[in-house]
């Protein structure tokens, strides 16, 4: 089994920066795509940013593009989320994930089976 842990969440100014981290260890299969997903409070959880195991292929929600750079480091195995000139509406419950099935990144939240808990990110107007 996986377990992912999430760290560098905090509070920030608008416009400010942060790096998220994710740690993954245990044993699992192969995973194929990693990917960040977000939940704003009162809100559903949604697609941040996803990128291939090759690191070949990377994707980014609208929202976030420009701005948040997706990046992993196998061999540490270790998932990364540079987020620059962060916004109010960046404010959301952070999460990484790991999946194993066929067909590249995937932004649906059900094709991930291996998450994180979690990091609080908080952005101030």
């Amino acid at each position: 089994q996986v377990q992912l842990v999430e760290s560098g969440g905090g509070l920030v100014q608008a416009g400010g920066s942060l790096r998220l981290s994710c740690a993954a260890s245990g044993v699992a299969p192969t995973a194929r795509t990693l990917g960040w997903f977000r939940q704003p409070p009162g809100d559903e959880r949604e697609f941040v940013a996803g990128i291939t195991v090759s690191g070949l292929t990377t994707e980014y929600a609208d929202s976030v593009k420009g701005r948040f750079t997706i990046s992993r480091d196998n061999a540490e195995r270790m998932l990364y989320l540079q987020m620059k000139n962060l916004k109010p509406e960046d404010t959301a419950l952070y999460y990484c994930a790991a999946r194993t099935g066929a067909g590249g990144v995937s932004e649906r939240s059900d094709d991930y089976p291996y998450w994180g808990q979690g990091t609080q990110v908080t952005v101030s107007s």
